[in-house]
């Protein structure tokens, strides 16, 4: 029995008072021990995703083969039909062509799954930072954690696709080694964004705008055939989305073709993952801090 002056176990004022009480509890004792800051502290994140998954590896390896298996159907079965396509005012194999943008749809499709439905599940279902920020963490170490472990899952596609794609004698140059830090940045800017976009995620079923985004992007953001090949009215929507500055910048490099150009698909995905980045941060704590 209570009385009316005590509070219930599941009364809304004591859960309110028990969370002062922690928070203030651990303010007391970063006080007294040395905090984490920055990625020192997002680090601890990555490191309990990391445990996390290593009995779930398979979840993480699966994601690797999509884009295999569209190099071999696309761009060696129909590049056989195709032949040769002109890029930068030379000719090249079609599946050397299509093998640079698969490899930044590869980046993309790892850091957007992570950074959207793992986040939606840890933030309203498991709780996950609720817990976390009963430690010194912040929500800045949370966005910065979870980007990075997003960004780390599409980095590992990119990496095995460019073996993948020495192995099949379809690099062209060898300034496509570049092409594995230009897959660093656009993990960077899809996790920024889409973990930017979970925070607005109601439910669900909101996650079927993140695959009508995605899909037209993979399907028509030059990644199977050039630019040139759009009627003059779409090319401008097709060149303002993001993967196609991520597919230009990779084919770039993997054909050798340095240009001017690539400075500017450089900046756009830089401003992108900046822009997502400060938005993830900012919608995270109004939601765990309100």
């Amino acid at each position: 029995m209570n009385g009316p002056g005590t509070l219930s176990r599941r009364s809304p004022a004591r859960g309110v008072l028990a969370r002062r009480v922690s928070r203030g509890a651990v303010s007391r004792l970063a006080g007294a021990l040395p905090v984490p800051a920055g990625w020192a502290a997002a680090r601890l994140l990555v490191e309990r995703n990391a445990v996390a998954y290593r009995h779930r590896w398979t979840a993480i390896v699966s994601g690797f083969f999509e884009p295999v298996f569209y190099l071999f159907s696309l761009g060696v079965g129909i590049g056989a039909l195709v032949g040769a396509v002109e890029v930068g005012g030379e000719r090249v194999d079609y599946a050397a062509f299509v093998a640079p943008a698969l490899l930044a749809a590869s980046a993309m499709n790892g850091a957007v799954f992570d950074s959207t439905i793992n986040v939606f599940f840890k933030l309203k279902y498991a709780r996950l930072y609720d817990t976390v920020l009963a430690t010194p963490l912040v929500p800045r170490d949370i966005a910065l954690g979870e980007i990075t472990w997003a960004l780390a899952r599409g980095v590992l596609y990119a990496a095995a696709f460019l073996v993948v794609m020495a192995l099949a004698g379809v690099v062209r140059s060898w300034w496509a080694v570049l092409a594995l830090p230009a897959a660093v940045l656009i993990g960077v800017a899809f996790a920024g964004v889409g973990f930017a976009a979970t925070t607005f995620m109601r439910s669900w079923q909101d996650f079927d705008l993140v695959q009508l985004a995605v899909l037209p992007m993979f399907l028509f953001a030059a990644t199977f055939y050039p630019l040139s090949t759009y009627p003059e009215a779409v090319r401008p929507l097709v060149q303002v989305t993001p993967l196609y500055h991520g597919v230009a910048l990779t084919r770039g490099l993997a054909l050798g073709q340095l240009t001017p150009g690539l400075l500017l698909h450089v900046l756009y995905l830089t401003l992108m993952a900046v822009l997502g980045l400060a938005v993830a941060v900012r919608r995270l704590e109004r939601l765990l801090l309100r």
